[in-house]
């Protein structure tokens, strides 16, 4: 028992570790992958190493996010070598330039794995429950034809994303959707090979 709780404060560890990503604190931030680590996310897909390359310079640009992270639910293999984590969580962004934001809730799931003691991320991904406008500066006009290239759960922080030089390039998981049975059911195989 002692065992499991500890291995569930380092993976809480990991995912509370996203605020490295928010502070610009990029070396923080890539030792909470494996050397192999990928993620799936609205406007980046492959290794996390590039992903954090990608944050950098979003950081450095107009658009600004931050993350709210939940405790996690943890689901680990019977060796307790890998697990599958789902988090809630909330990103709220916005841009500057253009005062238009965002406040998405999405739920992260991760594949982690305990190799030499040590948990980290192998693969994240994000499934999308819901997102709104936010209007730091009062009300802006929205383009109406951008914002329906997505479905209405990331809608919001896509156009943000868009309109700030990150577009997304496909459809990702939303609340009940193909895509996350797809995404939970691959996880299960994976969590039992």
């Amino acid at each position: 028992m002692q065992h499991h709780l500890e291995d569930r404060l380092q993976i809480t560890d990991l995912m509370t570790g996203w605020i490295h990503r928010d502070l610009g604190q990029w070396d923080a931030l890539r030792e909470l992958f494996h050397p192999d680590g990928t993620i799936e996310v609205t406007w980046f897909e492959g290794l996390a190493s590039e992903f954090i390359d990608g944050s950098m310079k979003m950081g450095a640009s107009d658009a600004r996010t931050k993350h709210l992270i939940g405790t996690p639910v943890v689901t680990f293999n019977q060796t307790a070598t890998k697990a599958i984590v789902e988090t809630n969580a909330m990103i709220i962004g916005e841009n500057v330039t253009l005062d238009v934001g965002c406040v998405g809730h999405n739920r992260f799931y991760d594949l982690v794995e305990k190799r030499e003691g040590i948990w980290k991320l192998l693969h994240r991904q994000s499934i999308y429950d819901m997102a709104t406008f936010t209007f730091p500066m009062g009300p802006v006009e929205i383009d109406s034809v951008v914002v329906a290239k997505y479905p209405r759960e990331y809608a919001a922080l896509a156009y943000m994303l868009e309109k700030s030089g990150f577009p997304v390039k496909r459809i990702f998981a939303t609340r009940g959707s193909e895509l996350e049975k797809d995404m939970k059911a691959a996880g299960a195989a994976w969590l039992m090979a």
